[in-house]
């Protein structure tokens, strides 16, 4: 008996036993299906779950971080681009460029002879001895006056090539930003900025030659005459604005006409012209003779004994001067006289 009972002692102690709970090892005595394995996988699958959704909230973060950061990138890098289009390189100011080359084809040069200490422009040099153009190498000189006009030649040429090339540069960085995404934009960044240094490099340089500048001489100009000092000087091309009819101020009359011109800027001091007049279309060999050349010494002149009813042809230019290199340009106007009233009497009475 007292065996008997011992062993209900046993049975009952290892009955008192706690289970282990669902985060531990579970109890042999229970089975796959039961409720507790139930909640024990479930509660795995959530936490996992929450792990995956955590993972993929950090790299949509991450990835939307770095779109932001690309999409900045684009932005600033194509507002570099709009600015230099909008200021350095706009359509007003190349248009302005363009109207300035074709004042200057326009313009007449002239070699200047100053002392190195005065500057282009000054007025100081027309106080100048003429005795300086007396210790001139006339040969000489005349070699500079045609390198005067060949450096002008390829000024003008020049500014003409480099206008086109800035024009066609602003063309290409239109194009880059109508047609590249952002990614195309980013990736050729580089050919974008080189583009960039290249036309304000190109801008500099136009800049620099709208002006023209000093001649560059080989050979001593004064000869030597033993003086025992000769003066230093140095040649620079200098220009003046063209001459230009007054289109509203001349008028024809009967017989004559009245011509008046303007030059765009205030001349310092008085200047000579050359007028010519020619009579188009003549109808006898006497009409021929309607034509001629007139100095003038003012801005304005009158023709008389002209043939009414008829057109005429006028040009102003400045007179030639010993030191003008290069001048292309003179402005022409045509004009008709008036016909007489007995003239315009008996056209009507002649008429059917």
């Amino acid at each position: 008996m007292g065996s008997h009972g011992s062993c209900l002692g046993l049975a009952g102690a290892r009955a008192a036993r706690p289970r282990r709970g669902g985060g531990g090892e579970l109890p042999r005595d229970t089975p796959p299906g039961s409720a507790t394995a139930t909640m024990s996988f479930g509660t795995m699958d959530v936490y996992l779950n929450e792990i995956e959704n955590n993972l993929q909230s950090i790299l949509y973060n991450e990835e939307e971080d770095q779109e932001n950061e690309t999409w900045k990138m684009y932005t600033e890098r194509k507002n570099i681009v709009l600015e230099f289009l909008h200021s350095d390189l706009s359509l007003h100011l190349l248009k302005r460029h363009h109207k300035r080359i074709e004042l200057l084809k326009k313009c007449s040069y002239y070699i200047e002879i100053l002392p190195k200490h005065l500057a282009l422009g000054d007025q100081n040099h027309l106080m100048l001895p003429t005795t300086m153009f007396q210790l001139i190498d006339l040969w000489r000189f005349q070699r500079m006056k045609k390198v005067g006009t060949v450096q002008t030649k390829i000024q003008l040429l020049l500014l003409t090539d480099l206008l086109e090339q800035l024009e066609q540069g602003r063309e290409e960085l239109v194009h880059f930003l109508e047609t590249y995404d952002m990614v195309t934009f980013l990736a050729r960044w580089d050919l974008v900025k080189q583009k960039l240094s290249n036309l304000s490099e190109l801008m500099d340089n136009f800049l620099a030659m709208l002006v023209p500048g000093r001649l560059y001489v080989k050979h001593r100009l004064v000869s030597d005459v033993g003086a025992t000092k000769i003066p230093h000087i140095r040649l620079v091309l200098s220009t003046k604005m063209p001459v230009m009819f007054d289109r509203k101020e001349s008028v024809a009359h009967e017989d004559w006409v009245s011509l008046k011109w303007f030059i765009t800027s205030q001349q310092s001091h008085p200047e000579q012209y050359e007028l010519r007049f020619k009579l188009l279309e003549p109808r006898t060999q006497q009409e021929r003779i309607q034509c001629g050349i007139m100095p003038v010494t003012s801005n304005m002149c009158e023709i008389r004994n002209l043939l009414s009813d008829r057109s005429y042809r006028f040009t102003v230019k400045r007179a030639e001067v010993y030191t003008l290199v290069y001048e292309q340009w003179r402005d022409t106007i045509t004009l008709k006289t008036k016909p007489y009233p007995d003239e315009d009497m008996e056209s009507t009475t002649c008429e059917p």
